[in-house]
């Protein structure tokens, strides 16, 4: 008989954890479904649908990603179950926010956060486990670090916008720090890391499209602006980062939309979809970053009203209130 290597032998033991975790949240879903109760905040809820776009790409590019790699790891399946609980998570947090669900939405965004760093664990070792280990072949077409590291970040912002709607809506705090600059720091971070893992893969693909030049354009600029957002003192405004954030939002629809002209330009175009959206460019990889803008923007408005609190607190200062 065939013994299992130990990597699968761990991939099935964290699928299992996965499968019982996001049962168990799911139930007690149910079980307070009775409670209606919603949230106000705007910031929480739009970084509850950030979260969601985030774990839609994952479990979209794993799905297919895993799927080329014949499941041949039982924990392959984990992400798809962790990714999707999120992303319903996320929906029902930026839908409604009921209060009955709350316990599930934490459930699932703290199963995302762990199932991505199991997976970037996974990953990293199938790079070194290759021939060759630590190398630009092996960064090509050993599994992709940033995938994993896409669902820890869905669940972080799902979980950020959890804490934020339930915290005071003046001055809410992420690890001690004021929110808006802890999660532009955050966001700050995915970007120039997503900037990074799309310079590695259109690099391999020798930038044969002009265009493969543009997420190393406006995405740079986006971090740069958020990192700078999150040290500044005072807190201010910030309309440039804005408009800069929904360029950069929109730019992860363009890019879906050149991937899926990639994907037409394989043999048999859209007629030989199931082999050409394998082999082809990722169609789930722009949008996620749109997602990271979008998670961006809540932090800007919780930085505006920082800047009002301190403003207003000073007014009442001078004022002798």
């Amino acid at each position: 008989m065939r013994t299992r290597k130990p990597p699968a032998v761990l991939g099935a033991l964290l699928l299992g954890a996965v499968v019982v975790s996001a049962g168990r949240g799911a139930a007690d879903m149910a079980r307070r479904s009775s409670k209606k109760g919603g949230r106000g905040s705007g910031e929480a809820r739009a970084l509850e649908g950030a979260a969601a776009l985030l774990a839609a790409s994952v479990l979209a590019d794993s799905a297919v990603e895993h799927y080329r790699g014949s499941f041949e790891n039982p924990g392959m399946f984990a992400p798809l179950v962790s990714a999707a609980t999120a992303l319903v998570a996320g929906l029902e947090g930026a839908a409604t926010g009921a209060t009955g669900a709350r316990a599930f939405r934490q459930s699932a965004f703290r199963l995302s956060i762990g199932v991505g760093a199991a997976g970037l664990a996974f990953h990293v070792y199938n790079i070194f486990k290759r021939p060759g280990g630590l190398g630009w072949l092996n960064l090509f077409y050993g599994a992709p670090i940033g995938a994993p590291a896409a669902l820890t970040l869905a669940g972080l912002i799902g979980e950020a916008g959890e804490s934020v709607a339930g915290q005071p809506a003046r001055a809410p705090r992420l690890l001690g720090l004021p929110a808006g600059r802890a999660l532009a720091g955050l966001t700050s971070a995915a970007l120039a890391g997503t900037v990074a893992e799309v310079a590695l893969f259109h690099f391999r693909g020798a930038f044969q499209n002009p265009f493969m030049w543009a997420p190393l354009t406006l995405p740079p600029v986006a971090a740069g602006l958020m990192a700078k957002a999150a040290v500044e003192t005072p807190a201010k405004s910030h309309p440039l980062t804005r408009v800069w954030l929904w360029a950069t939002a929109l730019l992860g629809v363009v890019g879906a939309g050149f991937h899926a002209y990639g994907v037409s330009r394989g043999m048999g175009g859209w007629r030989n979809w199931s082999q050409n959206v394998i082999d082809g460019p990722p169609l789930p990889a722009p949008p996620s970053f749109s997602a990271l803008s979008l998670a961006a923007l809540p932090a800007l408005s919780l930085i505006e009203k920082e800047a009002d609190e301190t403003g207003g607190e000073g007014a009442r200062a001078l004022c002798g209130l």
